[in-house]
């Protein structure tokens, strides 16, 4: 199973995050961009779980 790329922020609705850029998950894969979870102090709201920074992927060139 793949880890699922999520495109927004969670909290604010953001749409910003691409497979290649930054962005914090929790081991559920809640995703959040990274000042709202820096905001969080890097503490998912959802399970309480820590919010790590979210592998990236390559995308074509």
């Amino acid at each position: 199973m793949a880890l699922e790329m999520r495109d927004r922020c969670e909290r604010c609705e953001a749409e910003a995050l691409t497979p290649d850029g930054p962005a914090r998950i929790c081991t559920y894969e809640c995703t959040f961009c990274v000042p709202c979870a820096d905001a969080m102090a890097d503490v998912c709201p959802n399970c309480g779980g820590e919010l790590v920074a979210r592998p990236r992927r390559r995308t074509a060139a």
